[in-house]
């Protein structure tokens, strides 16, 4: 069974690739040549030589793009589907089509929601590069207090599930959440690093684009994986 979620999974996010690719094709590309732009108008005012091309753009705004959300969004699939293996009959959720959804909602904001919170993406030309070190880090360590967080949140809900009943167990376990993210948000570093002159409506574009093609991944991920699954159980009960 483990081995077939997997299989679907890794399916799920190949399909969620695709999408998110057509996506960024469409809102995220544009918003990329502009800060290039930005970036090779502000070196030429300083005398500066543009930094050599290793990949075209036309490479990278097509395969290169393509490849990156497909390997991406398959590794990503195939992930989900080992945490939902794991999560099915463990929770309150019989239906696998509700529980997709869920975790896909959790993962997404977990993983993606509460660090762009603190630390929004940004296009290029916008960072101090002497700072990209400490800047992964913090981004990175963000994302496992929120992994962290998420499951503590997961384990009150399930333990006070039959005692506060479903409501208030969930209510506890969102409280328990943003309190531990409001703490871990309030001691890590804050970096104000956007270049002067940068324009502002690029930049927020740019970022409410990343925003949109990750909640189209979780979305498409967790919708077509609960999709497979559930058709396969109906299958399987129809053998039997």
């Amino acid at each position: 069974m483990t081995r077939t979620l997997l299989v679907r999974g890794m399916l799920a996010g190949f399909v969620a690739g695709l999408l998110v690719f057509a996506l960024a094709r469409w809102i995220g590309e544009p918003q990329v040549e502009r800060a290039i732009t930005f970036e090779t108008s502000m070196d030429r005012a300083k005398g500066e030589a543009p930094e050599p091309e290793m990949v075209s753009r036309k490479v990278q705004r097509n395969v290169g793009l393509l490849t990156g959300t497909v390997v991406y969004g398959t590794a990503l699939g195939g992930i989900f589907g080992l945490v939902f293996a794991f999560a099915y009959g463990r929770m309150h959720i019989t239906s696998p089509r509700t529980l997709s959804v869920l975790l896909a909602g959790l993962g997404f904001t977990a993983i993606v929601l509460v660090p762009v919170l603190k630390y929004p993406a940004n296009p290029p030309s916008v960072g101090n590069p002497e700072t990209i070190g400490i800047r992964t880090a913090a981004f990175f360590l963000l994302i496992a207090f929120s992994v962290a967080a998420t499951i503590l949140a997961v384990q009150i809900e399930r333990h006070f599930h039959d005692r506060f009943g479903a409501w208030n167990a969930s209510l506890l376990a969102l409280a328990v959440f943003i309190i531990v993210i409001a703490v871990v948000s309030h001691f890590l570093p804050e970096f104000e690093e956007v270049p002067t002159g940068f324009p502002v409506t690029p930049m927020w574009k740019f970022r409410i684009a990343a925003l949109e093609m990750q909640a189209l991944l979780w979305g498409a991920l967790g919708f077509f994986f609960g999709w497979l699954v559930e058709r396969d159980l109906a299958a399987r009960r129809l053998q039997l």
